[in-house]
C-alpha cells in the first residue's frame, strides 16, 4: 500500500497574526508527528501550485482576482472578520489546491493508492464567490472537479467530519446529482448552515449534525447508520475527505468528544467503502484542528490508517 503526503513549505507563509487559531504552528505540528518512525514509508512530494483552470471550475474568474489582489505586500488584510491573509497567503493558497489536484491526479493514475494533503488554508467554507472561517479557495471541491475533468470520474464524494459544517463544499455539490456530500458536525455553531433538512437537488447532501458534548458514540452511530450506508448507495468513483481534527476533545475552539482513535476508525471505515466501490481511490486533506497536540495525534492517526489500509 502506498500512500503520498504533499505539502509545502508555502504553508509557513500564511501569516494570519498573533493569536490567530489558524496559524503556522498547526502545520509545523502535523509535519512534526509524521517525522516518526512509523511514517518513514509516506512518499512525500511537494504541492504545485494550482492551475487557473483548475480553480476556475470551481470560483468565479472575478473572486479569484479579487483574493489575489486583496495580498498585501506587508502586513495582514481581513477579508471577513475571521478570514486573514497576508503576504505569502496567496502562494500558500495557490500550494493548497495544487495540493489536492495532484493528489487526485496521483492516485487516479494508480501512482498511489491514497494520499493525504497537510496544507493551510483550509477550504471547506469557501464558497464561489466568497471566503470565509479561514478559507480562501474550497481545496477539497477544487479536487473533486480535477476528478471528473482531468480522469473522467463522474461520481465524487466528499467526507467531512471537521467540528464545523461546510458549506461552501455543500454550495458547490447541491445541483449536481452526482456530487455527493456528507457531513458530521457540532450544531448549533459556525457557520449555521448542515441542518438535517438540507439535501440537495437530489439527496446527495447528507447532513448529520450532533449536539455539544458528543463524543464517539454519537459519531459512530451518525457514520454507521446514515452516512456510510449513504455513500455505498451513492457508489463514487472516488473518495475525498475534508479531515478537520476539531471534533476532538481538547479542541479549544468546539465542544464535541472525539479522539484519536475515532479518527482511525472513521478513516478505516471510508477506506473500506472505497475499496468496494472505487478500488480504493482516497485523497484526504486537511481543514481544522486547533489544538497543536491533538491535531499532531489525530492526524498520525488518520494517516496510519491510511497506510495500513
Amino acid at each position: 500500500m502506498t500512500t503520498l503526503f504533499y505539502s509545502h513549505p508555502a504553508s509557513l507563509d500564511h501569516d494570519t497574526g498573533a493569536m490567530h487559531p489558524e496559524s503556522p504552528a498547526r502545520f509545523e505540528a502535523v509535519l512534526a508527528a509524521l517525522e516518526a518512525p512509523g511514517f518513514a514509508g509516506l512518499e512525500r512530494r511537494e504541492a504545485p501550485p494550482v492551475a487557473p483552470e483548475q480553480l476556475a471550475r470551481v470560483h468565479s474568474e472575478a473572486y479569484v482576482e479579487a483574493v489575489f489582489k486583496a495580498i498585501p505586500e506587508t502586513g495582514h488584510v481581513n477579508l471577513d472578520p475571521d478570514t486573514i491573509i497576508s503576504p505569502g497567503s496567496g502562494e500558500a493558497a495557490r500550494r493548497a489546491a495544487g495540493a489536492v489536484c495532484a493528489a487526485v491526479d496521483a492516485v487516479a493514475a494508480g501512482e498511489a493508492d491514497n494520499a493525504f494533503c497537510a496544507v493551510r488554508p483550509p477550504g471547506h467554507h469557501a464558497e464561489p464567490a466568497r471566503s470565509m472561517g479561514f478559507c480562501l479557495f474550497n481545496n477539497v471541491a477544487v479536487g473533486a472537479l480535477q476528478a471528473r475533468a482531468a480522469h473522467g470520474l463522474e461520481r465524487v464524494a466528499v467526507i467531512d467530519f471537521d467540528v464545523h459544517h461546510g458549506n461552501g463544499t455543500q454550495a458547490m455539490f447541491w445541483d449536481d446529482a452526482k456530487l455527493f456530500y456528507a457531513s458530521t458536525h457540532q450544531m448549533p455553531f459556525y457557520p449555521g448552515t448542515g441542518s438535517v433538512e438540507e439535501r440537495g437537488v437530489a439527496g446527495n447532501i447528507v447532513n448529520v449534525p450532533l449536539a455539544a458534548m458528543d463524543g464517539s458514540l454519537e459519531f459512530r452511530h451518525a457514520m454507521s447508520a446514515t452516512i456510510l450506508p449513504a455513500l455505498k448507495r451513492f457508489a463514487p468513483d472516488f473518495v475525498l475527505i475534508s479531515a478537520g481534527f476539531d471534533a476532538h476533545e481538547a479542541d479549544p475552539l468546539a465542544g464535541l468528544r472525539l479522539h484519536e482513535d475515532d479518527y482511525t476508525w472513521a478513516t478505516e471505515a471510508l477506506l473500506a467503502v472505497a475499496r468496494d466501490s472505487c478500488d480504493g481511490r482516497l485523497v484526504s486533506t486537511l481543514e481544522g484542528g486547533y489544538d497543536l497536540h491533538a491535531l499532531a495525534a489525530s492526524a498520525a492517526a488518520h494517516v496510519a490508517a491510511l497506510m495500513a489500509a
